[in-house]
C-alpha cells in the first residue's frame, strides 16, 4: 500500500530557468527506506526540501499518509506535514545538551511524556551515557545519532535524510551505515535518503531511484 506519493513534481527557481526537477514521480510503501541517487546539482536535496515543505513546487502533487500536502489547491506548511529531516550538518543546538536537543520538538507533550520519550530515543541510538554532554563534546558519528534521535522523537510520518554521511570519514562510515539501518528498522520508519554515494544507498535502503542523470552514469 502506498504511504507517500509524489506525482509529476516540477520545480524551478525562476521562470527563466530550466526546471531543477521535471515531472518527478515516486511511490513509497509504509516502513520502506528509499534512496535517491544523483550527482551534485541533480536536484536530490531540492526534492527533500519540497517534500518537507521548505520549497514550493511549480506543479505536481505530494500525498503523505492519504493527505495531500501539496496540490493545485493547497500547500500545507512544513510544521504541519509530520515530516522529520536530518540535514547534512546535523543542525544541533550547540548550547543544548544531548537530552535537551532530543526534547526540543516535544513541547506539546507533558513533562513526564517528554522525559519518557527522550529516554526511549537515547536507548534507541545507544547514547544513554552522553545525555548531559554538549554537541562539541561528541564525535561526528555521535552527533549524527543525536540529530537522528531528535528527528524521530516526535514520531514523524516520514523521515528525510540529506547526505547523512557527508561529514564522516571513510573509516567511520561502514559502522554508522549499519547502525543507521538498525535504528530506522527498529523505529519502523518510512524514510527517504539522499546520497551521491551508491555504497550508502546499498547498505541502508530497500531500493534506490536515480534523479537528474541516467543510472548508468553513476555505476
Amino acid at each position: 500500500m502506498t504511504f507517500i506519493s509524489i506525482q509529476n513534481l516540477t520545480f524551478r527557481y525562476s521562470s527563466r530557468q530550466d526546471p531543477v526537477i521535471d515531472g518527478f514521480s515516486l511511490d513509497i510503501r509504509q516502513g520502506e527506506i528509499v534512496g535517491i541517487l544523483g550527482s551534485s546539482g541533480s536536484g536530490k536535496s531540492t526534492l527533500l526540501r519540497l517534500v518537507a515543505g521548505l520549497e514550493i513546487p511549480s506543479s505536481g502533487k505530494i500525498v503523505i499518509d492519504g493527505h495531500a500536502v501539496v496540490d493545485e489547491h493547497r500547500v500545507v506548511p512544513a510544521e504541519k506535514r509530520g515530516v522529520g529531516m536530518v540535514f547534512q550538518d546535523y543542525a544541533l543546538f550547540p548550547h543544548l545538551t544531548v537530552k535537551q536537543n532530543i526534547m526540543f520538538g516535544l513541547h506539546r507533550m507533558s513533562r513526564t511524556q517528554r522525559q519518557k520519550r527522550m529516554q526511549e530515543m537515547l536507548e534507541l541510538v545507544r547514547l544513554q551515557e552522553y545525555a548531559d554532554r554538549y554537541p562539541h563534546e561528541l564525535s561526528g558519528g555521535q552527533q549524527q545519532r543525536v540529530a537522528l534521535a531528535r528527528s524521530l522523537a516526535p514520531r514523524p510520518a516520514l523521515l528525510l535524510l540529506d547526505e547523512p554521511f557527508s561529514n564522516l570519514d571513510e573509516a567511520l562510515k561502514a559502522s554508522i551505515r549499519s547502525e543507521l539501518r538498525r535504528i530506522l528498522r527498529q523505529a519502523e520508519m518510512t524514510c527517504l535518503l539522499v546520497s551521491h554515494d551508491r555504497a550508502d544507498i546499498e547498505a541502508i535502503c530497500d531500493r534506490s531511484v536515480t534523479i537528474g542523470i541516467p543510472a548508468a552514469a553513476l555505476a
